[in-house]
């Protein structure tokens, strides 16, 4: 399974990282890692203008990262044209490798964009619960706030739930400060 660091949940300089790990980063120019990275784009759920979004994605392009993170997409049919334009822009940029964030299962539509979709990003309470309906095995999982002596036990669910990348970290991105190097974070693998 590949492990995404969102920016709330970077990783801490004592854990090794691999060619499968993703870091998520929350600025142009913030770069702590020669790690694989991708840049978030907040798309505030389909609100954001496109001329704002593509102004993003030309800042992370000249900024040299591997991919963007598409971070709180619509996930309804409504949101499909302006988040595949997005898609289709950044490939022709160079910008091939495309997380989609909206952190549920997203309408059929998402599926042809050849992009990863994160279909959970929620709470440890919350993932406990989860039925997963509409989701796919590959599909990302981010589970936050779990506590630490059940970080394994979260890996061992988010497995056999099928994630195909994510991470099970005891970070809570609403206590967090975005992009906080060593904030708890723990590998999904």
């Amino acid at each position: 399974m590949k492990t995404l660091f969102p920016a709330y949940a970077h990783p801490g300089p004592e854990l090794a990282l691999d060619t499968d790990t993703w870091i998520v980063r929350e600025h142009p120019g913030d770069r702590r890692t020669l790690h694989q990275s991708l840049g978030r784009i907040d798309l505030d759920w389909g609100s954001r203008s496109l001329a704002d979004v593509l102004v993003d994605v030309d800042a992370w392009r000249a900024d040299g990262v591997e991919g963007l993170f598409l971070d709180r997409c619509p996930a309804g049919s409504g949101g499909v044209g302006p988040v595949a334009l997005t898609v289709r822009l950044a490939a022709r940029r160079g910008l091939h490798r495309v997380v989609l964030n909206p952190g549920v299962p997203t309408h059929p539509l998402y599926r042809d964009l050849g992009a990863r979709i994160c279909t959970f990003e929620g709470p440890w309470s919350a993932y406990q619960s989860w039925d997963g309906d509409g989701t796919r095995p590959g599909d990302g999982h981010i589970v936050h706030g779990v506590p630490a002596g059940l970080l394994t036990a979260a890996r061992r669910l988010m497995g056999r739930r099928g994630a195909g990348f994510g991470l099970a970290t005891d970070a809570d991105p609403d206590l967090s400060p975005a992009g906080a190097p060593g904030s708890g974070a723990h590998s999904a693998d």
